[in-house]
């Protein structure tokens, strides 16, 4: 049974397509041949007018405008957070379903914060095939951090299993996650340092080449940076459970493509590590390299320009032997760009064109 007729091949607006992840959305909506009848690229007066070869056909880049969304019905938008919380309403009184990669709405109570191999449910009442209507249809769906869909992809499976009660994480962050400008600067001090120069400091403060350094987020006063807050605050809502700890450390390291994180779980019920390898080998958006005799585990290179996340180290706790079986640790890598933004949205709108099943 299901909760609404969707249209087959919707029209879609891709909004910030010039940028890293508006790249990504045309490459994954082409790899997984998501349907629509209508392309929209939308990007600002400075880009517009651009053409772009794709599937055969040259688009016109169109400057992105409080018009630009009567004709729409899903709307994937990643031009950063202002443009979101400005034209995001926007598009979604249009009548468009804005699926939203900012950070705009995450925590925002009535917008559903949505990983779909984690809680598809949350979409439920959100219809797609009113664009121009002018009708109560449409609505907003955000994108989660990409650190915490790359998180919680591997860690929900082994939650529903045996309940996550504490969950300690520790990221090592590709340049990805900071733009186009933030990899070009990479590669450009790399060659910098190897011929003995001073290297270009434009995006950060620090040298990035050959080094690593603390998330370049904000810090609160209690020491966290937003990304770290993002991650914790974010997994309540996906999860709907406030009572998970959670702490983390996020890091920048000088890897191009693909984020790793290191996780340290402790669970309400018993769980060994052959149990865990059980459940995550079936795991949906999930592939296991966990070969300790050839000392073969995932590394960003694996999961750059993959869909999947990698998860190896898998391995009993040992500080939880006074409580054995209880603890489980992983390190997992997953692309920033597809899994952490581009992927994620897109299965968001193949989730509405399939339909949800009604509750």
């Amino acid at each position: 049974m299901w909760s609404h007729e969707v249209p087959s091949a919707p029209n879609i607006a891709i909004v910030g397509v010039t940028g890293a992840v508006g790249q990504e959305f045309l490459r994954v909506i082409d790899q997984r041949n998501l349907p629509f009848d209508n392309l929209k690229l939308l990007a600002s007066a400075r880009s517009a007018g651009k053409q772009v070869e794709y599937q055969g056909k040259t688009y016109t880049v169109e400057e992105l405008t409080e018009d630009s969304f009567g004709d729409v019905d899903i709307a994937l938008f990643s031009a950063g957070g202002s443009i979101s919380k400005k034209l995001g309403p926007v598009a979604a009184e249009a009548g468009a379903v804005v699926i939203d990669n900012s950070s705009a709405f995450r925590m925002d109570p009535n917008v559903p914060l949505v990983v779909p191999e984690v809680n598809p449910e949350a979409v439920q009442g959100i219809e797609v095939g009113n664009g121009g209507s002018g009708s109560s249809g449409g609505g907003i769906i955000a994108n989660p951090n990409c650190s915490t869909i790359i998180m919680l992809v591997p860690v929900t499976p082994l939650h529903k299993a045996a309940r996550v009660k504490r969950m300690v994480v520790s990221t090592y962050q590709a340049a990805s996650g900071a733009g186009q400008a933030a990899m070009d600067e990479l590669e450009l001090q790399s060659k910098e340092v190897l011929e003995g120069k001073a290297p270009t400091c434009n995006i950060f403060p620090f040298q990035y080449a050959f080094n690593l350094f603390s998330h370049n987020s904000d810090i609160g006063d209690d020491g966290y940076n937003t990304e770290e807050t993002k991650m914790v605050k974010e997994s309540h809502k996906i999860w709907n459970d406030t009572s998970v700890g959670i702490t983390t450390t996020c890091v920048r390291v000088p890897v191009m493509r693909a984020h790793a994180e290191s996780i340290n779980l402790e669970f309400e019920h018993p769980l060994d590590e052959e149990e865990a390898k059980r459940i995550l080998s079936e795991a949906p958006g999930v592939s296991i390299i966990d070969d300790r005799g050839g000392k073969r585990f995932p590394t960003p290179l694996d999961a750059s320009h993959q869909d999947d996340i990698y998860v190896g180290r898998i391995r009993n706790d040992q500080s939880r032997k006074q409580v054995a079986g209880h603890g489980i640790d992983l390190f997992v890598c997953g692309d920033q760009l597809r899994k952490g933004a581009a992927l994620n949205a897109v299965q968001i709108a193949e989730l509405l064109l399939a339909g949800v099943p009604a509750v």
